[in-house]
């Protein structure tokens, strides 16, 4: 049964973020869930009172997260591994490859494809990689707007490794087809690492069934989990080819046995997962997760795209420059616009507890949830005309004075 946009509201209450202010910024960082405190507070009475026993209870605790997340993200129980950042996940990929493998399966492989619309975090992963002999390849985006796909599939050949790319970009919330890149990418037997953060939670996925290779992202945005609990998660079938430089004790197959000789790595995901995990974090992104799972992505997709449509009737009606895809199959969450003055306009509407946010190339970014309301929508652009025309009269008022 498809939740209803009344079920979705009804969540409201269980947010207390959403009696503080208008928040139209999931896509940077979701409401806090009232539920999250409480199990913020059971982490803390495990450690309490069991003491060194409380590991009986977190590490169960990271496992059971990376299911919840395997399941918004469409694959199988036991594939997906938490980890502090994006950074670090990409990170531990990039220290699987030893660019210019003379034998195995990435032998002769040094490529490195994504376009100049990524993040900006996966960029500095794997520019880096250049020092370790990686042939970087960034393709252009003609608008900015737009990932430039034929270009990046046509840049994909059989010298390219992997394909690190954003599946919603964060500067337009304009959404790649991921499934032609993967296709294209494994046409010549290279990877795609897709970074999901901008549309896990508000864009249906499954990444089994595009046969995708490798995937992270995080909770902080519409997974309504706060920061410290980004994911992993890695094609079963591809995990025995992978073999971290950037490691820890965990990714051991025996973590507590604490060998000082060559490094085994675990058999399933946990290969990837390094050093001790951020558990507060776990235990505090559990709940938005949960919420997510629950009401179903699909119904959350619906009700985004409904609302993202009637702020761009809004951003139309006022003359503004869109700097999101007017198609809703090639949109995100989020509405991207611009305006002249647009900074200093942002900058006066967060400190009225219109929450949103600005961006260089982008201009304001306004994010609906499944808790958002229509008034809010309207309410946050009538603010955004008073503060206009306040400004506007102070202008004219010094102008005159002059």
């Amino acid at each position: 049964m498809t939740t209803s946009e009344a079920e979705l509201l009804a969540t409201r209450a269980d947010f207390p973020t959403l009696s503080k202010g208008v928040h139209l910024i999931s896509h940077s960082l979701g409401a806090a869930p009232r539920q999250a405190r409480q199990y913020v507070n059971q982490y803390m009475d495990e450690w309490e009172n069991d003491s060194i026993g409380a590991w009986a209870s977190w590490l169960p605790a990271v496992r059971g997260l990376g299911d919840v997340v395997g399941g918004v993200l469409g694959v199988d129980p036991g594939t997906v591994a938490i980890l502090p950042n994006v950074s670090t996940a990409q990170s531990f990929v990039a220290s699987c490859f030893t660019f210019g493998e003379t034998s195995g399966r990435f032998k002769g492989r040094t490529k490195i494809v994504y376009d100049d619309v990524n993040f900006s975090t996966v960029h500095y992963v794997w520019q880096e990689q250049a020092r370790r002999g990686a042939n970087i390849h960034i393709v252009k985006s003609k608008d900015g707007i737009h990932s430039p796909i034929d270009a990046l599939c046509a840049a994909i050949d059989e010298t390219t490794l992997i394909v690190p790319i954003s599946h919603v970009l964060f500067r337009s919330s304009g959404m790649i087809d991921a499934k032609r890149v993967i296709d294209r990418a494994h046409e010549v037997g290279a990877l795609v690492l897709l970074d999901c953060y901008q549309s896990a939670g508000t864009v249906p996925l499954d990444l089994k069934a595009w046969d995708c290779d490798i995937a992270c992202g995080g909770s902080v945005k519409w997974a309504c989990g706060g920061p410290g609990a980004a994911y992993l998660y890695v094609r079963p079938d591809l995990l025995e080819h992978l073999k971290p430089m950037s490691t820890g004790w965990f990714a051991h197959a025996e973590p507590f046995a604490f060998e000082m000789g060559p490094m085994r790595y675990a058999a399933d995901v946990w290969r990837m997962i390094g050093g001790t995990m951020a558990v507060p974090a776990v235990y505090a992104a559990r709940a938005g997760w949960e919420t997510i799972a629950r009401l179903g992505v699909e119904a959350i997709r619906a009700k985004s795209l409904r609302q993202t449509r009637l702020l761009r009737e809004l951003v139309d009606q006022r003359g503004f420059t869109l700097n999101s895809p007017r198609e809703d199959a090639v949109r995100g969450g989020t509405l991207c616009f611009d305006f002249d003055g647009a900074e200093a306009v942002s900058r006066t509407l967060s400190q009225r507890k219109f929450f949103h946010d600005y961006r260089p190339q982008c201009g304001l970014r306004l994010g609906p949830h499944f808790y958002t309301t229509d008034e809010e929508l309207y309410r946050f652009m009538a603010e955004l005309d008073a503060v206009r025309k306040s400004a506007s009269t102070v202008t004219h008022a010094t102008t005159a004075a002059y």
